[in-house]
């Protein structure tokens, strides 16, 4: 039969391929052919609660984003008011809006063309006039807001990834969850504080010049601050004495560079034996800081991190080829995490741990033993089951079932799904739920029998009437199971997609599959009577 030979050849393929795709996670070394015909080399993989490892669940400040947001913009208007000759009188930032207050008709005219030209995402919110002083209240517009919001949470995502992916660990996820949330997952991280540190700093950089009159320096302490102007502090550790230092820095608010230049951030060793980061911007950014040496020669420079001052070079001379220095008291990792940090890009506004869970590998070792011990037994409990209950039938039915488990781990190393610990209790429901298809059919075909109907026709009359029960049952179970995946977390989206995935081959298995060896042994091998 024509129809019987294809069917064969098609599960055969299929068998093949499944195998294929599950060598790499049954042996460690494949054979020397194997990446010469660029077969799939990827494993099945594991979750954070069988192979052990970091779960953490972080949270952007927003709001925070929104204020740096409009604080950059308030400075960039000033800036080109002075620019064009306008002075500006009072500039302050507070609850989401900032107040500029300019002088005379002419000074206003240029406000609002700036607003219309250049600065299209703000809105005037109120204006009010007192004698020559014009004073107006701006606010992002809305839609420029959701846009910055939208915007702040895919770059934190993908500055996260970039940072993990540097760091060094294997089959990490970086993903926005519902609400806002970034979920992280480090599976076999060996070092969870140091890969803390990493995700969650900022690494904001920023050059600055420094005001180094010692009064006005003097009033600052004092808290009489400037008006454009900041203290910061440089801090300094004396790792041999184990004495920290701070010194107060006077610095111009006002940002002539910003880490969104640099190209690359490696570590260096000093004349001294002392690490340092070598940094070096991209054309942009080298042209900027060649304009900015080249005009500040003799003032001194400050180099700040995240509101912290690591160094502040006197500028003796020009400087071009875009490359600067980071220096500090470094040990050698805490110089290779900022470099990579650097490297990997700034996050835009600070984030929060909302939630961390650690889980030991010996603890994930422990639950893939169980779990493996659980999918064992389940299959075995329900084989000798339906060998005593149906016989030959009930063999052919745990031919099937072997070939459900083998599709389903296939399917899960193919698609890069993760197994977590509900994934194998969704495999353990699946082994129980493939029989059932198998269990309605063969009692269709016995009510047959009973009729006096011949197995052939017992047998197509039994798979032709339990098919649509069959698929009913499935797809419902389908539909919940994607409803599970879609708006379930984790742990919940694991057992979905192993239930999901175990679904779909035991309708392949238990239908299609059995009914090939059934035709196989009525029409080739002639079976009169069959053993059910």
């Amino acid at each position: 039969m024509k129809s019987l030979k294809w069917r064969i050849g098609l599960v055969l393929l299929v068998l093949l391929i499944s195998l294929i795709y599950l060598i790499p996670s049954i042996t460690k070394e494949l054979p020397s052919f194997w990446k010469s015909l660029h077969l799939p080399q990827n494993r099945v993989r594991l979750g954070l609660d069988l192979k052990g490892g970091m779960y953490l669940a972080l949270e952007v400040d927003l709001k925070k984003a929104i204020e740096n947001r409009i604080s950059s913009l308030a400075e960039d208007l000033k800036n080109s008011l002075e620019d064009a000759g306008f002075a500006v009188y009072n500039l302050s930032v507070k609850d989401g809006n900032f107040t500029i207050t300019v002088a005379g008709e002419r000074a206003a005219e240029k406000l609002n063309e700036l607003l219309g030209s250049n600065f299209p995402m703000l809105a005037v919110m109120k204006r009010t006039q007192k004698g020559r002083k014009i004073t107006y209240v701006l606010k992002l517009t809305k839609e420029q807001e959701d846009y910055i919001k939208k915007h702040i949470l895919e770059q934190a995502v993908e500055t996260i990834r970039n940072r993990v992916d540097q760091f060094g660990v294997t089959e990490p996820e970086v993903f926005l969850a519902k609400g806002g949330k970034i979920i992280v997952q480090l599976p076999g991280i060996k070092d969870p504080e140091r890969a803390k540190k990493i995700i969650s700093k900022t690494a904001h950089l920023e050059f600055k010049l420094v005001d180094d009159s010692r009064e006005r320096l003097s009033e600052a302490l004092k808290g009489n601050i400037p008006p454009g102007e900041e203290l910061l502090y440089e801090v300094r550790v004396d790792r041999k004495r184990g004495i920290r230092t701070k010194t107060p820095i006077l610095v111009y608010k006002r940002t002539l560079l910003t880490g969104d230049y640099i190209r690359d951030a490696r570590v260096r060793i000093d004349q001294y034996g002392q690490p340092y980061v070598a940094i070096e911007f991209d054309s942009r950014g080298a042209k900027i800081f060649e304009e900015i040496t080249g005009k500040y020669v003799g003032r001194r420079l400050a180099i700040i991190l995240d509101n912290v001052v690591y160094s502040a070079p006197v500028i003796k001379e020009r400087i071009s080829g875009g490359r600067a220095s980071i220096t500090g008291s470094f040990s050698m990792d805490e110089a290779k995490d900022l470099a990579l940090v650097l490297r990997a890009g700034s996050l835009p506004a600070p984030v929060k741990l909302l939630e961390e869970r650690t889980v030991g590998p010996s603890l994930g070792r422990d639950l893939i033993r169980k779990g493996t011990f659980s999918i064992i037994l389940g299959g075995i409990l329900v084989a000798v089951f339906m060998v005593i209950y149906y016989k030959l039938s009930g063999l052919i039915a745990d031919i099937a079932l072997f070939l459900n488990v083998v599709l389903i781990f296939a399917a899960l190393s193919a698609l890069q799904a993760t197994l977590t610990l509900p994934g194998i209790a969704g495999i353990v429901l699946t082994i129980g739920m493939a029989v059932d298809a198998n269990v309605l059919i063969f009692e269709r075909i016995r009510e047959e029998l009973r009729k006096g109907a011949s197995p052939i026709v017992a047998v197509d009359s039994g798979y032709s009437r339990a098919f649509i029960t069959i698929v009913d049952a499935n797809l419902t179970t389908l539909i919940t199971a994607v409803i599970l995946y879609q708006f379930g977390t984790g742990p919940i989206k694991g057992f979905a997609v192993t239930l999901s995935l175990g679904i779909i081959a035991s309708m392949f298995t238990a239908i299609f599959v059995t009914r090939i060896i059934f035709d196989y042994l009525l029409f080739e091998k002639k079976v009169t009577a069959l053993s059910i």
